[in-house]
């Protein structure tokens, strides 16, 4: 089968337009439209429906735009290895996460990689979904939970725990907390327990409702809640790297938290001699030992 007809049958079913297509190729429509037209009486079936507002797969195209993306990612994958040279680290490296450590941990400290690596390009996605690393939905994960997929490198990086943190001035005019039933005097700033996150935050939020809370702000991500709690709203439950960076957060009842929830950096064993992912995996083990450090002389941990 000419795969040529395929790449462009490949970019005309991304795209849902030849037009578009076209573009992405530097073809014209009409050189797209033979191309896609020849694929068709080669394989004597149709691939798309036409219509006003595009083109959508038929059953028939649906199979073929599956082997065609499958054969992509294996393309991407042994390109993004012939650009890995011995000595130098640049390219593109499609990063995931959750938006919590993210935007709140990670993100922040990326300019110690680029200073390092200045043209290693970071694709940075943050989404509670994990996504599928065999399937290249992203180059390396950073992930709450250990890693189930068999064909993945995995390695531990630390653990965190949830807790309640406050800010001093909030805590001056409402009151600090002694015991779990003086919550009941203040406004709780919490991820909504329905929404993706780990068990172990999920449960600290229930057992803290069981308080009889009379005020509960819910968010649907991590971030949302510091930017609450920074802004003296009230008490929120928040991942312990926080206050490395928000020194000015100060911690409510100290012995409330959650159970010990693991992080953990994962790749596909087809990138285990990736340069990129050599670069990164050493810059976060880095920043992690740094971070460490400095939170237990700042008696944090």
């Amino acid at each position: 089968m000419d795969w040529d007809k395929l790449r462009i049958f490949h970019a005309v079913a991304d795209a849902g337009s030849l037009t578009h297509a076209g573009d992405t190729l530097h073809l014209s429509q009409s050189a797209v439209s033979r191309q896609i037209r020849a694929l068709e009486e080669s394989l004597n079936t149709t691939l798309f429906h036409r219509h006003a507002r595009g083109l959508i797969l038929t059953e028939q195209g649906e199979l073929l735009f599956d082997a065609t993306s499958a054969m992509s990612r294996r393309v991407d994958t042994a390109a993004a290895r012939i650009r890995d040279s011995e000595e130098e680290v640049f390219g593109e490296l499609r990063v995931t996460t959750t938006i919590g450590f993210g935007s709140l941990w990670l993100a922040p400290r990326l300019m110690q990689l680029y200073s390092k690596y200045p043209d290693l390009k970071i694709d940075l996605n943050l989404e509670e979904r994990v996504l599928d690393l065999p399937m290249r939905e992203a180059d390396v994960a950073i992930r709450m939970k250990e890693p189930s997929q068999a064909d993945l490198i995995r390695k531990r990086l630390m653990s965190v725990r949830m807790r309640l943190y406050a800010t001093p001035t909030y805590l001056d005019r409402v009151g600090r907390p002694e015991r779990l039933s003086d919550l009941s005097k203040h406004r709780l700033i919490s991820q909504n327990p329905a929404t993706p996150q780990v068990g172990a935050g999920v449960a600290l939020i229930q057992m803290l409702l069981t308080q009889d809370v009379p005020m509960h702000l819910t968010v649907n991500n991590y971030f949302g809640v510091l930017q609450s709690v920074i802004h003296d709203i009230g008490i929120g439950v928040l991942p312990d790297y926080v206050v490395e960076d928000f020194p000015q957060l100060e911690r409510v009842l100290p012995d409330v938290e959650s159970n010990e929830v693991p992080v953990y950096l994962a790749y596909p064993e087809e990138l285990r001699h990736s340069k990129r992912i050599h670069a990164f995996r050493d810059f976060v083990q880095d920043e992690i030992i740094t971070y460490r450090k400095s939170a237990r002389e700042k008696g944090l941990a």
